[in-house]
């Protein structure tokens, strides 16, 4: 029988590790904007953010948004939009993401109050989604497909 591994790169998927956090969260490591950043990998979040605090970091032009944030216990948080940016999460890469800007002081509290590091953003379906990604929860990776 063929591994998981074996059989998805055969169908043009890559292997990218996740590492597990004191939290439970699954990390990941991406370029923004050819930046290196640490992010929480998010199923249930809609969209891939970052934290006000990275907007310079990350080179990220801003603008204002209609779209309030929500999760891990905090609701109706302002946000900006920052379009056309570059994303690379290993040999994956798309230029024009769309990312939600909005305060991640909490999220990065929960997670050093754990004894985790605390992350620049959120990784979250809209890329998921785009990349068929496929999550191996007993390996501690995500498979995405390149184009």
């Amino acid at each position: 029988m063929t591994s998981l591994k074996k059989f998805l790169q055969r169908k043009n998927y890559i292997k990218i590790p996740l590492v597990l956090t004191g939290t439970n969260h699954f990390e990941i490591t991406a370029k923004i904007n050819g930046v290196k950043g640490r992010f929480i990998l998010d199923t249930g979040a809609s969209n891939t953010c970052v934290g006000f605090d990275r907007i310079e970091l990350f080179n990220l032009t801003s603008k204002e948004s209609k779209i309030k944030a929500a999760g891990a216990g905090a609701t109706n948080m302002e946000t900006l939009v920052s379009t056309k940016n570059r994303i690379k999460i290993g040999d994956w890469k798309k230029k024009k993401l769309k990312i939600v800007l909005f305060d991640l002081v909490h999220v990065n509290e929960a997670l050093t109050a754990h004894k985790a590091k605390p992350v620049d953003g959120i990784i979250g379906a809209d890329v998921l989604k785009k990349t068929k990604a496929i999550i191996d929860y007993g390996k501690s990776c995500v498979y995405l497909k390149k184009k």
